[in-house]
């Protein structure tokens, strides 16, 4: 057991508050398949990235903006399957509400939506991809929530499930809780400071985090 001493927690949004992967699937096959993509290709890349990057990089001929527009449209009537990550609620029960924030890829309506379709408050700091220039792995994202916080990032720790997120928060001279299979394999450049399973692995505690790391 370790504890992580911590003033602010920021938590990604999809795959470690809200279980919405099928959700995702879904959406990004659909679109792909209307316009004759690799649909397995455009979800790989967009595991912790805004939609509008993935657009970018898979399919540079079409407009990102509209694009990106037509995806969060269906994403913001779509919570079909969304739920809570098992101890999610718990350790936001625990945290201080001005210790912690939510910082994602996706669109400010569809995180409101998902984090009420998984039974978790709204925090009082939401940083979204409206909010940001450049997306994860960038750490703009992650500097803006500590800012807000009025927390310096060396005191924030970060819990993530995907690689563009760690580098975001390495860049942003955060610590970062790995959390799930994308990181077992990670090399020394992305592994997380403590890789855990599940997220029920971390609780809150006095000044900081209670983790129960894996091997």
């Amino acid at each position: 057991m370790t504890i992580l001493e911590t003033r602010a927690v920021l938590f990604d949004l999809d795959g470690v508050l809200a279980d919405s992967t099928a959700t995702i699937h879904r959406i990004l096959r659909d679109w792909a398949a209307g316009h004759a993509l690799d649909a397995e290709a455009a979800i790989r890349l967009s595991h912790g990235r805004r939609a509008v990057d993935v657009i970018s990089t898979l399919a540079p001929h079409l407009d990102p903006i509209a694009e990106d527009a037509r995806i969060v449209a269906v994403e913001e009537r779509d919570f079909d399957g969304v739920a809570t990550v098992p101890g999610a609620a718990e350790l936001i029960a625990g945290l201080s509400p001005d210790a912690w924030a939510v910082v994602t890829s996706g669109a400010r309506n569809v995180a409101r939506g998902r984090l009420r379709a998984a039974g978790i408050p709204e925090p009082r700091h939401l940083v979204t991809a409206n909010d940001v220039t450049t997306g994860k792995p960038d750490p703009e994202g992650y500097l803006l929530a500590a800012r807000l916080l009025d927390v310096p990032p060396a005191d924030c720790v970060v819990i993530e499930d995907a690689i563009a997120g760690r580098r975001a928060a390495a860049a942003a001279g955060m610590r970062c809780i790995g959390l799930g299979a994308e990181f077992a394999g990670a090399t020394d450049e992305d592994a997380p400071d403590l890789w855990i399973t599940e997220l029920r692995q971390v609780t809150a505690a006095a000044g900081g985090l209670r983790v129960h790391p894996n091997a």
